[in-house]
């Protein structure tokens, strides 16, 4: 029986409107945190490397954050969006195409642009691929701060297009920054996932298999030189989402339940404080729009996926190739697209790998100033957009209403 207090302190950071605040308060703080004079105190936290050695995880805690609590968060996002692919809104073939169809257009175009306008400058031959990527957790909490009068299914198209996008620029991150991926690893990782697939299959519910597996199967990606985080989206995919007669409710339903409260206050937030920490000093402000690698980023972003994501959606309903989401029309859609073009976790991750060791080092840190003003940048315009999308959408259920 679950204590009535914690069991309302659980459906209240449930709602996405309370996570997307905490997400957002905690990025402001980390801005706030690193450019103030205790700016040591936050790199020395951030930096400071905990875990054990002998097995290879002595990180520090701004990669735990990453690569641990973000799995979390993924974990949650694959269980929702196998929900949907099973019983909800893309279980039609053509509703689920979409976001697949408008993910590829916003890693594209980005990425084509990035690679025009940066190319020759040093740490582009493999920093196009910074604007590729969609933040799901900034993204989803924006949408839930100013577009709760949208129709439900906008934040299924988006949470489909998000995860889409970051498993295709995690494909990216392995092709590009992985030196060498360990054969063993990547093949002990599947097995734990046919093994945990077969559990689910078996109806096998103890938690005493499946927390050693899926921590086996983290482990197994880490080390095997692939971004944590895709052992999370794998196994929420794997989870079973349709009930059995006489269940109430499924395995990927239960267990998004009890984890999304962890995800929203805890996991989410947690790696934002240490992700935003980006320093914007004098040099950095002056040198993001004239630096060909800041516009490279700031174009990439803003221009490339929004117009990427939106055009290839368009494209692919008008020839029939796809279906609108449920009471959506293209303007919401471009709205949506906007928010497609805050690139804030992976496009961070990317900027230190590609500009590691190029210059003094203020190019990653120009990089990152430039992640973070475009990801701002499209959230206050994809609010504003949503906000009037949602005040007619509220008329039109006003005027069906009388």
């Amino acid at each position: 029986m679950i204590p009535a207090t914690r069991s309302e302190l659980a459906r209240y950071l449930r709602t996405e409107t309370v996570g997307g605040s905490i997400l957002l308060i905690a990025a402001a703080v980390a801005v706030l945190w690193a450019n103030s004079p205790l700016a040591n105190s936050y790199t020395a936290l951030r930096d400071w490397q905990v875990g054990p050695s002998a097995l290879h995880l002595n990180l520090s805690l701004g990669m735990w954050a990453q690569d641990g609590l973000l799995a979390i968060f993924f974990f949650v996002a694959g269980l929702e969006l196998k929900r949907e692919l099973v019983v909800g809104e893309l279980a039609d073939r053509k509703k689920a195409l979409l976001p697949i169809i408008a993910a590829c257009g916003g890693v594209l175009l980005p990425a084509i642009i990035a690679a025009v306008v940066g190319a020759g400058t040093p740490g582009m031959d493999r920093g196009w691929a910074i604007p590729v990527a969609t933040d799901i957790a900034f993204a989803l909490g924006v949408l839930a701060l100013t577009g709760s009068r949208i129709p439900a299914s906008a934040r299924v198209f988006l949470l489909s297009l998000a995860v889409v996008d970051d498993l295709l620029a995690i494909i990216l991150i392995v092709v590009l920054f992985t030196g060498s991926i360990a054969m063993l690893w990547i093949l002990t990782a599947v097995a734990c996932l046919v093994a945990y697939w077969y559990a689910q299959r078996r109806r096998i519910t103890t938690p005493l298999l499946y927390v050693p597996l899926a921590l086996l199967t983290w482990y197994s990606v880490h080390q095997a030189g692939i971004h944590a985080t895709l052992a999370g989206v794998a196994l929420g995919l794997l989870t079973r989402a349709r009930t059995d007669p006489g269940e109430e409710y499924s395995p990927a339903t239960r267990l998004e339940h009890r984890l999304q409260p962890w995800s929203a206050a805890v996991c989410v937030p947690v790696f934002a404080l240490f992700a935003s920490g980006v320093p914007i000093n004098g040099h950095v402000l002056s040198e993001l729009f004239t630096n060909r690698i800041s516009l490279a980023i700031i174009l990439g972003l803003l221009v490339g996926k929004t117009v990427g994501i939106f055009g290839v959606s368009w494209l692919a309903v008008r020839f029939g190739i796809a279906s609108k989401p449920r009471l959506l029309g293209f303007r919401d859609m471009f709205a949506l697209s906007v928010l497609g073009a805050i690139g804030f976790t992976v496009s961070l991750l990317v900027a230190d790998l590609a500009l590691a060791g190029i210059g003094d080092g203020s190019e990653a840190d120009i990089a990152k100033a430039a992640v973070l003003l475009t990801s701002l940048a499209a959230s206050l315009i994809g609010s504003a957009l949503l906000l009037r999308r949602g005040r007619v959408h509220q008329a039109r259920a006003a005027a069906t209403d009388t």
